[in-house]
C-alpha cells in the first residue's frame, strides 16, 4: 500500500528537501505551501527524475485554515490516509529587541509557528488515532531550548512546539501514533532572507565564515526518524553544525543600575 506524507511549507528549505527525499523513496506527496509556482516547479522536477507516484499540491497559507481544510477534504482518493504530517511551515520575522520589535512580526510568527501548526495537527490527528498508526514530525529549533538576544517571540514559538510535541506524546500513549520534534541550529535556507524581509546582504552575513547545516541534512534526519521500526519513537533530535555551540551568560558590567539603589 502506498504511503502518504503531508508536508507544510513544502516550497523551499527543509520542506522541499524532504519532499524530494521522500519522493525518491516512493512516498506519495501532499505538499502545502503559499507559492503555487514553486510547488509546480518542484513536482515537475520530480517527474523529470522518474518519480511517477501520486503527488498533489495545495497552494495555501497555513494561517488560512478554511482554505487548506477545504482543499485537504478534496484530496485525491488515494491519499485519504495520511501516514506522516511534517509540520515544517514556520518563520522568524525580524531580529529586534523585544521593546523595539514590530508587533505585526510577533503576531505573524505566532499565527504561523503556533496556531497554524496546531490547526493542521488537530485536522490530521483523529484519522491517525482511528487507524492506530501515523507520525507527527514537528520542526522545532534550538531557539526553543536556548535563548538569544532578539530571539524573543520566535524562540517562544519554538518552545511551544517542543512542549506541544511532548504533550501530544503523553496523550497518544496506547496508540500506534508517533510524535517527534527536530530542533535544528544554524541552517542555510531562505530562513534569514525571510527574517530580514528579503535583505540578501543581511541574510548572507548570518552564514559568513561558517559551514552551516543544509536543508538536505535536515531532510535526511526526517527520513531517519520516519523509517524507524514501528515500536521506536524518536522524541527529539537537537542538531547544530560543528561551527555552532552554546554561548556564555551575558553580564552587564556598566554599573547602569547603581543609580537605582
Amino acid at each position: 500500500m502506498s504511503r502518504t506524507i503531508l508536508i507544510t511549507g513544502a516550497s523551499s528549505g527543509f520542506g522541499q528537501a524532504s519532499a524530494r527525499l521522500f519522493a525518491e523513496s516512493g512516498w506519495q506527496l501532499l505538499l502545502l505551501a503559499r507559492r503555487k509556482d514553486r510547488l509546480d516547479q518542484l513536482i515537475d522536477s520530480l517527474r523529470q527524475v522518474g518519480c511517477d507516484q501520486l503527488m498533489h499540491t495545495i497552494a495555501s497559507d497555513i494561517r488560512e485554515p478554511d482554505q487548506w481544510q477545504s482543499a485537504l477534504d478534496q484530496r485525491p482518493a488515494g491519499m485519504q490516509h495520511i501516514d506522516i504530517l511534517l509540520n515544517n511551515a514556520g518563520l522568524a520575522a525580524g531580529l529586534s529587541l523585544a521593546h523595539e520589535a514590530d508587533l505585526d512580526d510577533w503576531h505573524r510568527m505566532i499565527d504561523t509557528n503556533v496556531t497554524g501548526l496546531v490547526d493542521i495537527t488537530r485536522f490530521v490527528l483523529p484519522g491517525m488515532v482511528e487507524r492506530n498508526q501515523g507520525h507527527i514530525i514537528n520542526m522545532g529549533s534550538v531557539a526553543g531550548n536556548w535563548p538569544y538576544p532578539s530571539g524573543n517571540v520566535y524562540g517562544a514559538t519554538k518552545a511551544f512546539v517542543k512542549q506541544f510535541t511532548n504533550n501530544l506524546k503523553a496523550d497518544l500513549i496506547g496508540t500506534g501514533v508517533r510524535v517527534s520534534n527536530i530542533e535544528p541550529g544554524l541552517a542555510e535556507t531562505e530562513f534569514s532572507q525571510v527574517r530580514f524581509a528579503g535583505d540578501q546582504n543581511k541574510a548572507d552575513a548570518v552564514y559568513q565564515g561558517t559551514t552551516p547545516l543544509s536543508a538536505e541534512d535536515i531532510a535526511e534526519i526526517v527520513m531517519w526518524i520516519a523509517s524507524r521500526p514501528a515500536h521506536v519513537n524518536i522524541n527529539a533530535v537537537e542538531v547544530m553544525p560543528v561551527c555552532q555551540s552554546f554561548d556564555a551568560f551575558r553580564i552587564d558590567r556598566s554599573g547602569s543600575l547603581s543609580d537605582l539603589t
